[in-house]
């Protein structure tokens, strides 16, 4: 599973930040989107994510620094060739803006688009994913993705079989499933004597803007990585809770709350530039497993 953030910064664009998107990339070769803003697609041509690919798109809100992006991006889309379904999630006036974009602009698409306005609660599950979302405190509506991996069955401990006289073939799936099944000599054996522990989903978390929140240490808990925004440091402490943000250290409080493993901090306001590392540092004295993302970053887990 790979994060690639395309856009770290607040607001609007800068030389160092282009304006929020990340995208995450799943081991089963999807691809999902996480916000869009102006330029995502140019930020995209450098990196290993496909629009082609890309299946889910999920907006957090409906500010200009997270959505001016998707018309192109669905505009280029099409004219690449795609043909297969896209689906995108996000507030109440998202399908508007999308549709007055395309129907101003007389693009065609040439792929199925499905768009989903969303609301606090379980929005989806598949057979390798449960994705809940979680309203936010922000300025306007706005909301936090959290995914959770199915749980997997552990490794089938093809020796031991081996050791029992048993071959490779159709009769390993169904053992692997935990069924009982009965051998040609007679002897029947309990599938999940020979299946290693249940290895756990991982759960990421992608927060759009936000104050910081209870609810957040909750929806967040336990996850692999939590994806948040500190728009400001503690000196516009005051600043950031009057404009809908939160701060470096208010969101490595939050993170070491919910007992996440790796916090990545983005949505970082233009006015820091140059001062990285005293942000990571400032982060790390209250939760030491943060990293600050920035443009490009690819970051595996």
């Amino acid at each position: 599973m790979e994060f690639h953030f395309f856009g770290t910064g607040a607001g609007v664009p800068s030389i160092q930040r282009n304006v929020s998107a990340v995208a995450v990339r799943l081991p089963q070769g999807i691809q999902w989107l996480f916000d869009c803003g102006e330029a995502t697609q140019h930020q995209i041509l450098q990196s290993a994510i496909t629009l082609t690919k890309i299946e889910r798109i999920f907006i957090s809100h409906l500010h200009g620094d997270h959505i001016f992006g998707l018309p192109g991006l669905l505009g280029s889309r099409s004219f690449q060739g795609a043909e297969s379904p896209l689906t995108i999630y996000g507030p109440k006036g998202l399908n508007d803006f999308i549709q007055t974009s395309l129907n101003v602009s007389r693009t065609h698409l040439r792929y199925p688009l499905h768009i989903v306005e969303v609301k606090q609660g379980m929005l989806f599950e598949t057979n390798d994913f449960i994705v809940d979302v979680l309203e936010l405190d922000h300025v306007m509506p706005c909301f936090g993705y959290r995914m959770k991996e199915q749980d997997k069955p552990g490794t089938l401990q093809v020796e031991r079989l081996r050791e029992l006289g048993i071959t490779p073939g159709p009769i390993f799936q169904k053992i692997k499933t935990g069924q009982n099944v009965r051998l040609d000599d007679g002897r029947v054996i309990n599938g999940k004597d020979f299946v290693g522990p249940t290895k756990r989903g991982r759960t990421i978390v992608v927060a759009g803007d936000t104050r910081p929140t209870e609810s957040m240490v909750e929806f967040a808990f336990g996850a692999d990585i939590l994806v948040h925004e500190a728009t400001f440091r503690e000196d516009k402490q005051e600043h950031a809770a009057q404009f809908g943000h939160a701060t470096v250290r208010e969101a490595a409080a939050l993170a070491k709350r919910a007992n996440v493993k790796t916090l990545i901090l983005t949505h970082i306001s233009s006015r820091y530039s140059g001062e990285e590392m005293e942000i990571e540092k400032e982060a790390r004295s209250i939760f030491p497993a943060t990293l600050l993302a920035h443009d490009h970053m690819v970051h595996s887990v």
